[in-house]
């Protein structure tokens, strides 16, 4: 049966901002909005959630009106049924961890006994701090109360407003496996704001991208984060691209994890809890590619990329950012020196070799 969707026809102008959509949104899975501060992400969730009201506009959730402008009707936010996790865990200070669940979990209990308290507490991460105090948590363990605090009041879809801000590498990793896995665990949709690329590479089964309030992309995570151009839409400086690949097997011996991108070998340091079989998500930073046009031998670089040079953009004085295409059908960026363009010839629509010094893992997909 196909998911329902979350309907949005909105219009909304704010202090010289202007948001505009016309966009039906999967209540399935992890749908993440992605893009630059101030392209609207945030007041997009808060119209969804009604904290906000737009101009016009429309809002469905299935066979459930939410918001009709030109009918005059507007569900309460405590009625939508959407549970909203700010980039603050916003606890309440007076109660320990436990008062702060057992407060939703009171509240919404009829609404779906398949949600038990102990579950989503297993489910968080959160049996050894029922009985701390909010104070006393560290920045991820707060988020995970919030999380599952979220997951309590047993909404129709969840929320998240960016709520891994603000948290330190260590912190992400952390909370990072129950904001994927925690809510499916559940069946509850998710909605999740960000501007961190890797963040949204991790989480997402499909990304909405919006700039200056405008939808600029919408699908398949893999299909946006391979083929759509998001240097535009990240911080100053930084370019790469995303590539899938699937996991072939562990080298104990030589201590890599052997995968497969389109019938290319690459390999990544040791990961044994990565299944082979499995496919997992790659960042491909552009300062981490160097160019080779003859295929190279005897170099300490294992990763080579066979690839066609697409596009040569000018990005500084001393370098560019080249556009490559490996066999895969993804989008891979290269930043080199204007003297490397030159000594190597390098021109639009050569066959060239992409030397990978190092990837992220930025996600397992379809893994538990």
């Amino acid at each position: 049966m196909p998911a329902e969707l979350l309907s949005l026809s909105l219009a909304c102008e704010r202090d010289r901002f202007s948001l505009q959509l016309d966009e039906a949104v999967s209540l399935e899975g992890l749908t993440a909005v992605f893009g630059p501060s101030g392209s609207g992400k945030t007041s997009l969730l808060r119209l969804i959630a009604g904290l906000d009201q737009p101009d016009m506009g429309r809002i469905e959730a299935g066979d459930t009106l939410w918001l009709d402008t030109e009918a005059r009707t507007s569900v309460r936010p405590e009625k939508r049924g959407a549970g909203y996790m700010f980039q603050d865990a916003r606890l309440f200070s007076h109660l320990n961890v436990r008062g702060n669940l057992v407060f939703a979990d009171r509240r919404s209990r009829a609404l779906d006994t398949a949600i038990s308290f102990d579950a989503v507490v297993e489910a968080t991460g959160l049996p050894g701090l029922l009985d701390r105090s909010v104070a006393g948590l560290s920045g991820g363990e707060r988020q995970r109360v919030a999380l599952a605090r979220a997951i309590l009041s047993r909404p129709r879809v969840l929320l998240l407003d960016e709520p891994l801000t603000g948290l330190d590498r260590a912190a992400k990793r952390e909370i990072l496996p129950y904001l994927k896995h925690a809510p499916a665990r559940f069946g509850l949709p998710v909605i999740f704001v960000s501007h961190d690329i890797e963040e949204v590479s991790a989480l997402a089964d499909r990304i909405l991208v919006l700039d200056a309030g405008r939808v600029v992309a919408h699908g398949p995570a893999g299909d946006v984060l391979q083929t759509l151009d998001l240097g535009p839409l990240l911080p100053d400086g930084q370019s790469g691209g995303f590539v899938e690949a699937v996991i072939v097997g562990h080298d104990t011996g030589l201590g890599v994890t052997r995968l497969d991108l389109a019938g290319t070998s690459l390999s990544l340091p040791l990961d044994q809890r990565l299944e082979t079989g499995g496919s997992v998500r790659l960042f491909i930073d552009a300062s981490d590619v160097a160019i080779a046009i003859r295929k190279p031998e005897g170099i300490s670089i294992r990763n080579v990329i066979p690839a066609k040079l697409v596009e040569i953009g000018a990005t500084g004085m001393s370098h560019a950012d080249l556009v490559l295409r490996p066999h895969s059908g993804a989008t891979l960026r290269a930043r080199v020196t204007t003297a490397s363009i030159v000594e190597l010839g390098l021109e639009p629509d050569m066959d060239v070799f992409a030397l990978v010094k190092s990837m992220s893992l930025t996600g397992r997909l379809g893994a538990e």
